[in-house]
C-alpha cells in the first residue's frame, strides 16, 4: 500500500518510521529535514503536500495546530490541489474536533 506522510516532528518521525519499517511505499513532507534513519528504509522526501497525496492512497497528517493543517490541505500545494478519488485523508494533529469536521465536509466536497 502507498502510504503518506505530513509533518515528520516529535510524533510523526516515529510513526512513519514504523510504517516504514513495516515494509510500505511511503512518501513524506514536513519543513524540517527528513530523518536518515526514514531514508534509508526506503522513504521517498518530496516539497508538497500534494506531491504525497498524489503519490498516496492513505495520507497521514501530523502538524501542531489548525492553521497548519488548513494550509496542509487547502493551500496553494495542499492535499486538496491533488484528485482525491480513492485516497483517504488521516488528520492527528491535535486541533479543534469542530475545525476537523469542517474540514472534513470541505474534504468531501472537493472528491
Amino acid at each position: 500500500m502507498k502510504l503518506g506522510f505530513i509533518g515528520l516532528g516529535i510524533m510523526g518521525t516515529p510513526m512513519a518510521i514504523n510504517l516504514a519499517r513495516a515494509g510500505h511505499q511511503l512518501h513524506v513532507t514536513t519543513i524540517g529535514p527528513v530523518a536518515d534513519e526514514l531514508l534509508s528504509l526506503g522513504a521517498v522526501s518530496v516539497e508538497t503536500a500534494r506531491q504525497v497525496t498524489e503519490a498516496s492512497d492513505i495520507i497521514f497528517i501530523m502538524v501542531p495546530d489548525t492553521p497548519q493543517v488548513e494550509e496542509v490541505l487547502f493551500g496553494e500545494n495542499g492535499c486538496t490541489k491533488a484528485s482525491l478519488k480513492g485516497k483517504t485523508i488521516v488528520d492527528m494533529s491535535s486541533i479543534s474536533p469542530i475545525e476537523t469536521k469542517r474540514f472534513a465536509r470541505q474534504v468531501n466536497e472537493l472528491g
